[in-house]
């Protein structure tokens, strides 16, 4: 994912004012607005990236939030790594869950790295829009500091699901007992959750606020490694030897993959996007298909027969290595 450089793509300096930023932003604008240059592409794409950075470097929010992943980025930190994740600097994990659906008109025109900053927010059954009044700006800060204290009013409840709820999502209903009698949330669980990340839903508990505490049930076949899977496969020895496909599970159903000739049992293919979806942003994880050569079963008479020309073809060759 490519690092977008706001503060250089309008040629303001880092400290720069908004009365700055806005008058750059303006000029840039005039100069490669599409309207100026019909057909022409290049000024097109570089409109796009005026226009996405002023939308950061206008906004003081947005800003403070860019600037954290910026100084991260010059002190050689792991930035990309981080927005992969879902992060920001002194996060650990938490959600926040809103009752209606976050969603900015045209979210798409923007790159995937301002996408992955500022284009995620979940939904829920339950609780009140945070934010600015009528009119705010959508994107908010989804994750809580690290180590800061819940009000005395939360309430936290621990939720298990399977890891085929985690890849596509699902619902938990939770009862909450507090001054308003027992009431009932239905919590939406976004796909990607990992084991241990606790969802907030904000203002549904006795003066404080909700906290599902998630715990994703080890999988049978699958093991999960940040948002890649692995998984072993059983491929018959002649598809191993000679070439051919094998059926590969996923949590999105099965897929079918080339084995090449001559693949030695352990052997481990990459079905790239094939794992878990990344939590904030668009994408998903590798899956790490591990091959187990496996025998006929059962083993006919046939099968043997087989079986010892080939080690009499073999073992003397062997023997004389």
């Amino acid at each position: 994912m490519e690092f977008k450089d706001y503060y250089k793509i309008l040629g303001v300096a880092r400290d720069a004012d908004q009365k700055a930023i806005s008058q750059a932003f303006r000029k840039l604008a005039r100069q490669h607005h599409p309207d100026v240059n019909p057909g022409d592409a290049e000024a097109e794409q570089r409109f796009k990236e005026i226009n996405e950075a002023y939308q950061v470097l206008n906004d003081p929010e947005r800003r403070s939030k860019y600037d954290q992943i910026l100084d991260l980025r010059q002190r050689g930190g792991g930035w990309e790594e981080l927005l992969r994740r879902g992060g920001a600097p002194g996060d650990d994990g938490t959600f926040t869950v809103f009752s209606e659906g976050v969603g900015p008109e045209g979210l798409g025109q923007f790159s995937e790295f301002f996408q992955q900053i500022f284009g995620g927010a979940f939904r829920a059954g339950a609780g009140r829009r945070r934010g600015r009044g009528a009119g705010a700006d959508p994107f908010e800060d989804l994750l809580r500091q690290r180590g800061a204290r819940r009000a005395a009013g939360d309430v936290e409840r621990p939720v298990e699901i399977t890891l085929e709820e985690a890849y596509g999502g699902t619902t938990r209903t939770v009862t909450i007992s507090d001054g308003r009698g027992d009431r009932s949330l239905d919590v939406k669980i976004p796909s990607g959750v990992r084991d241990g990340q606790r969802i907030r839903v904000a203002g549904q508990a006795n003066g404080g606020d909700l906290y599902l505490l998630v715990r994703v049930r080890p999988h049978a076949m699958f093991v999960r490694d940040d948002d890649n899977l692995s998984v072993e496969v059983a491929v018959p020895v002649w598809t191993a030897a000679l070439g051919g496909e094998a059926e590969v599970p996923t949590p999105g159903g099965p897929v079918r993959m080339t084995i090449p000739p001559a693949s030695r049992d352990g052997r481990t293919f990459r079905l790239r996007g094939r794992g878990m979806p990344h939590l904030r942003g668009r994408g998903a994880g590798d899956l790490l298909a591990k091959i187990r050569l496996a025998l006929p079963d059962p083993l006919t008479s046939r099968d043997r027969e087989l079986l010892e020309e080939m080690r009499r073809a073999h073992e003397p060759a062997a023997k004389t290595s």
